[in-house]
Order: C-alpha cells, then structure tokens, then sequence
C-alpha cells in the first residue's frame, strides 16, 4: 500500500556554517550521518525535499534544475570550506510536483532553476549522504516568519512523502548569537536555562499523544507564547525555526518523536530534531 512507502518528514539542525563538515560539531555530523546510514538500510527516498532556513523569499521557490551549484554562503571559514561539492542531481519531476501540490492549495510558488543550493542543503546532506546518491530539491520559506505560512505548505506537501520524498526541515530549534557567543558565565548560564525551557515545551507539543491534531497545531502556531521563545528565536529573527513548521505541517497534527536526543547540544545550548513517521 501507498502507506508502507512513506518516508519520514524530519527537521534538523544543520550546524554553524560549514562547522559540521570541517570537524567543528561532531554533534550535528554525527546524528546526520546515522540518519543516513539507517536510509540506506531501506528504501532510499527518490528525492530528498530540503527547506532551508537560508532562503527567504516572497513566495514559496522551489530549486527545478536538473543541477545546481553551491552557494557558500556564509563568511571567515577556512579556505577548503568554500571548494565544498555535492554533485548530487537535481529532480525537476518532483520540483513540478511540489508546485503542483502548493499551487492546488491555493499558495503562491515559483520554480527556480537558477540559484544555486545553500548551506542549508549542502552542509547536513553531505554528513547525512555524502556520496550524494540521492536528488535533491531545494525549498525556501517565506519572507515574515509566519508559522502558519508554513504549516500550510506542509499539509499541501504531504502527497510527497506518500510519493517517496523524504522531507527535510533545516534549520534550527534555537537561534539567537547573543548566546551562541556568550563568553561570560552567567549569560552561558542564562542560554543554557531558555534553550532548556523552550525545548521541554517544543518537545512535550511535538510527541504528547494526548493532544488532538488540531490542539498541536493550534498550540505550536502560538509559538511566541512558549517558555523562553523571544530568547531562543528573537523577533524578527525566527528564519531558523520556520522549517519545523513546514515538517511538522506535513503530519497534519499527528505527533512526532525527538531524534538524536544524544546529540541534543550544541555549543552548550539545548537543541532539538524531531522525525515525523505518520
């Protein structure tokens, strides 16, 4: 049945720059990896669909080249970081799909054969499939961080999963510098408890089964109201986590699991990845 093909929907954290291939987060590498490697135990996806949290546009785009080049976007790296490959091919069939699905539920979307794919895309797909066997398609969110906006998509993309695309969500579940960088102790300490808070209340929403379809979403769209939001995702700044709203739309409200929970720290903060299965 079409069921027993579905392929998981899955949000992770793809690391700093170009950090996880470079040695730097062996946290972030390591988790994707063994995703990979229980991949290709099964059935590999015939694609893999990647939202990143490093492409904002005014509607939904969607990468449909046969190929596409590497955008390394991010700056003060090591020389090698900006030679990086992943020749993985693009899947302009599932491209047109996707904006077939998006166009049917009435949201604005575009393909884009031109811009090449981000280290959103290119970073966590070399750690997770680094002979890069499988296309790859490339998805922005859209401008305003609107977690609704990309609940939607989600629900509208679901028929890929059931088609064998596997979904993927990158980003981060906290995204705030002013943490990252902290050198003294007290605002290490001061991250460390909001990460803490704010990933307790993600996790519980995500997989409490107690909740319906509608009261998961409803609670996770309010989002700015949950323990320590404003300081994990400041205002404005919420890029990172909208990717979780698009995986976690494509369950349409059924609960999910946290993944990797061993690799649930980077640079002393808590962070979270979850899978969707249903």
């Amino acid at each position: 049945s079409m069921a027993n093909n579905m392929m998981p929907a899955l949000f992770v954290n793809h690391g700093g720059g170009p950090m996880p291939v470079l040695g730097q987060q062996p946290e972030v590498k390591d988790f994707l990896s063994e995703y990979g490697e229980k991949l290709k135990q099964g059935t590999l996806p015939k694609a893999i669909l990647v939202i990143t949290a490093h492409w904002e546009d005014r509607q939904v785009s969607v990468s449909s080249g046969k190929s596409h080049s590497l955008i390394y976007d991010y700056s003060g790296f090591p020389s090698e970081s900006y030679s990086l490959k992943y020749p993985a091919p693009g899947e302009p069939s599932v491209a047109e799909e996707a904006v077939r699905l998006l166009k049917e539920a009435g949201i604005e979307v575009r393909s884009n054969d031109r811009r090449g794919w981000d280290h959103g895309v290119f970073i966590p797909m070399l750690c997770m499939l680094p002979e890069a066997e499988v296309p790859i398609v490339q998805m922005s969110l859209v401008a305003g961080q609107d977690p609704k906006t990309h609940w939607d998509m989600g629900v509208a993309l679901r028929p890929l999963r059931e088609q064998g695309v596997l979904i993927v969500g990158s980003g981060l579940s906290f995204h705030n510098f002013k943490y990252f960088f902290a050198r003294d102790g007290r605002s290490q300490e001061e991250g460390r408890k909001h990460s803490q808070a704010f990933a307790t209340w993600l996790t519980d929403t995500v997989t409490n089964p107690d909740l319906s379809p509608k009261e998961r979403e409803e609670r996770l769209l309010k989002w700015q109201s949950a323990p320590s939001a404003s300081e994990c995702h400041p205002r404005g700044g919420a890029e990172h986590f909208m990717p979780f709203f698009a995986v976690a739309g494509t369950a349409h409200g059924a609960p999910g699991v946290e993944v990797g929970k061993e690799y649930g720290e980077m640079m002393g903060l808590v962070v979270n990845q979850y899978e969707f299965l249903n």
